[in-house]
């Protein structure tokens, strides 16, 4: 029964798709977009833009809407909060069936990849090299591409995302980051004389003396089983996804041996996951060591610092958090996945739309004061590294970094600190089912029951998930 619903949605997926290329060909969708010659030409233009934003996001937003009116007053956007980033792009799905896609819009890679199956997205390549002059109606000027200055300023993970999709083409620039950072109990650390691992072999001794102290406990927690399997692939430089050709790779002996290696730890009761666990793990690592199963490490994003800091009691916070970089195969080569949302722009027949989309993706990007404040409000990483020698960022924010009130802060700077870590994975329509089929793999193998001959069945799991990756993409 199963595997027929899975056929009937993916009949419905591949329908919409064919539906999404015949729009395509009916012009419902600009099929190329070409930067003219004078540029922005003062046009008055409407812009929607739809992400996904809360209350407090929205706000910093419409102040800088404000801003870059100062400079564009023709260009008006409208801007719309669609529910959750799966809300956007299924909105944006259909309405590219009939040529009515907003302007710009908040993406994940794998969204982008579904959109271009329309060729519905604009390279943004000819924009940013563009050397064209646009005027300002406040008196000034600006090159209408990114200069060589803009584009070193971007933090060089979160950039490089936006040519991850097998040709060699520019979709998207970063909008706001986050990553995975290790939470860990700073006060239980310095009282048992432990220090914060760096490499898996580190964790693993911390994990064993950890047992040793507290023996109810689970050391560590790891909420996504997806970003740990794509990330060991990354720090061990084995194959995962490709953008082109044969697109799932990830099954081979390395990949089969380190989940072989935690599906020990998590035998010896040294690590769980959210789903294993059955909720966020950084509820285990707020828990009180004296109740059973408590955690003294978290792995989680960086953006959800606040939920790993536990409540206060009687005015203080039972234990300070400590916040350092995941731990690495080679510590002296980290690699850290980099999540969290970009903009695209979409293709329109009007390119002063195209144009005054452009100007304002690049103004939020580039800005360093709009960057800044939306980091704060949102708790995510600015993409550009100007942002940390902001004034007001530096002296509001980050010189206030602790692992108590101002935590948000303190996952900030560790982000920054390692801003040449960052990989983002290849995109194309089937890596989200790749990213799921790798959690799925990670669940079973840990999770079976010992007895088994653990080297046969965790083969038969990376088959099964390949094969099921397969199928769900034909």
């Amino acid at each position: 029964m199963k595997r027929i619903l899975t056929a009937v949605v993916l009949l419905i997926t591949l329908c919409m798709n064919c539906f999404m290329f015949a729009s395509c060909k009916d012009s419902a969708v600009a099929p190329d977009f070409v930067v003219p010659e004078g540029g922005y030409d003062g046009s008055e233009v409407t812009i929607k833009f739809y992400h996904t934003m809360g209350a407090n996001l929205r706000e910093v937003l419409e102040r800088y809407i404000v801003e870059f009116n100062k400079l564009y007053p023709n260009i008006h956007i409208e801007h719309e909060q669609v529910g959750s980033y799966d809300d956007v792009r299924d909105q944006i799905k259909t309405q590219i069936t009939v040529g009515n896609q907003p302007h710009i819009a908040y993406c994940y890679p794998d969204h982008v990849a579904l959109y271009n199956l329309a060729k519905a997205v604009v390279p943004l390549d000819d924009l940013i090299a563009s050397d064209i002059t646009v005027s300002r109606n406040d008196g000034t000027t600006e090159t209408l591409g990114l200069t060589e200055a803009q584009i070193a300023d971007f933090i060089k993970g979160y950039y490089e995302e936006g040519k991850q999709f097998g040709d060699g083409k520019m979709y998207t620039l970063p909008l706001s980051k986050s990553t995975e950072v290790l939470y860990y109990n700073k006060t239980f650390f310095a009282a048992n004389n432990l220090t914060p691992p760096t490499t898996w072999e580190e964790m693993e001794d911390v994990c064993a003396k950890i047992k040793a102290i507290d023996p109810d406990s689970i050391p560590l927690g790891y909420d996504s089983e997806s970003n740990w399997f794509i990330t060991m692939c990354e720090q061990y430089g084995t194959e995962y996804t490709s953008a082109t050709g044969e697109h799932f790779l990830f099954d081979n002996e390395q990949n089969r041996n380190f989940v072989e290696k935690f599906r020990e730890w998590y035998q010896k009761g040294y690590v769980t996951t959210k789903e294993l666990s059955g909720g966020y793990t950084s509820e285990l690592f707020k828990m009180d060591s004296a109740e059973k199963g408590n955690s003294y490490m978290s792995i989680g994003s960086s953006a959800g610092a606040t939920h790993q800091r536990p409540d206060k009691v009687n005015e203080a916070y039972p234990f300070e958090v400590g916040i350092t970089t995941i731990p690495q195969v080679n510590a002296s080569a980290p690699k850290v996945i980099s999540q969290g949302p970009s903009l695209c722009i979409f293709k329109k027949s009007n390119a002063q739309e195209v144009l005054a989309s452009w100007l304002f993706v690049k103004y939020l990007t580039t800005t360093v004061e709009f960057q800044a404040e939306f980091s704060m409000a949102s708790g995510y990483v600015p993409v550009i590294k100007s942002v940390g020698d902001n004034a007001v960022y530096k002296s509001e924010f980050l010189d206030k970094a602790d692992g108590g009130d101002f935590i948000s802060a303190l996952s900030a700077k560790i982000c920054l600190e390692q801003e040449s870590a960052y990989y983002t994975s290849p995109a194309f329509n089937g890596s989200s089912t790749a990213r799921d089929q790798v959690g799925l793999l990670m669940q079973k193998c840990l999770s079976a029951e010992a007895g088994a001959d653990v080297k046969a069945m965790i083969k038969k799991a990376f088959e099964d998930a390949v094969s099921e990756c397969k199928y769900q993409s034909n």
